[in-house]
């Protein structure tokens, strides 16, 4: 664990299950097969070199974190009406973590390297090894 890295939090509006998010990304780059996964947000976070040490952003579903993905690098885009944001450039790939209850929010949030949940396995679409219903039963009674 370094000291050195910090993660976000951000609630994954509208997709209910990581499958949706996946379906979404995917389609995103069926369109434009050269493009990035990339995820716009209003406020550029100031932490850049410790979220660029490894960090990942942390999607919550239905009020658990259920996945994460590793952000690659942090660019600025101008929006159609001319505003600056920041785009979160992601890696393609989707872990699927243990789940962590978290309570609503807006915007993103940091999340320190120890209070990240831990990587259950790599996310392939059809292929989940343990039922996500299961999962959050057992997460509710502290069993994982």
């Amino acid at each position: 664990m370094s000291k050195n890295k910090i993660n976000i939090v951000k609630i994954c509006v509208g997709a209910k299950f990581v499958e949706e998010l996946w379906f979404w990304q995917q389609e995103k780059l069926s369109k434009n097969s050269s493009a990035n996964i990339v995820h716009v947000t209003r406020m550029r976070p100031r932490r850049e070199k410790e979220l660029l040490n490894g960090g990942s952003i942390y999607w919550v579903f239905k009020g658990y974190i259920l996945a994460r993905q590793r952000i690659l690098s942090l660019d600025e885009v101008r929006t159609s009406d001319g505003v600056m944001k920041c785009s979160l450039v992601l890696d393609p790939d989707i872990y699927l973590t243990y789940p962590v209850k978290k309570r609503p929010f807006q915007g993103w949030r940091y999340l320190k390297e120890e209070d990240s949940p831990k990587d259950f396995e790599k996310f392939i679409p059809g292929n989940e090894s343990f039922p996500k219903d299961l999962k959050l039963a057992l997460s509710e009674l502290g069993i994982v």
